[in-house]
């Protein structure tokens, strides 16, 4: 079943480009792995997004996501409460939540045809 993993940050004043350049750079070869977001949630602060085939695939990567963290861990500013300089959450998709699909046209009607402007030259 797929999973998130989800992860806030404070970066300390003045290192948002780099570690948004650190993000972009990463290397995204974690096995189970589907595609990541990096969200600026406020004044130097963002939200890390995962989304990855199982939670045991996020569970086996947390060594080589931690050894990443640590390659940027420096620019980030500690959160206070105890938590360390990150607040991560993961877990699987209990619901997924859809847009509403758009309404299909009823059979047999065509649509209007519009009026043409004219051209005046």
């Amino acid at each position: 079943m797929t999973a998130f993993n989800v992860v806030r940050f404070r970066v300390r004043p003045g290192c948002e480009q780099p570690f948004i350049e650190a993000h972009r750079k990463l290397q995204r070869d974690f096995s189970g792995f589907i595609t990541g977001h990096l969200i600026r949630t406020g004044d130097r602060t963002f939200c890390l997004v995962g989304e990855w085939r199982s939670f045991a695939h996020i569970v086996k990567a947390r060594p080589a996501m931690i050894g990443l963290l640590d390659s940027f861990r420096e620019l980030l500013e500690d959160l206070g409460g105890g938590l360390g300089v990150t607040d991560p959450v993961s877990g699987e998709v209990v619901a997924r939540i859809a847009r509403p699909k758009a309404a299909k046209k009823k059979a047999g009607k065509k649509p209007k045809a519009r009026a043409k402007a004219s051209k005046r030259r």
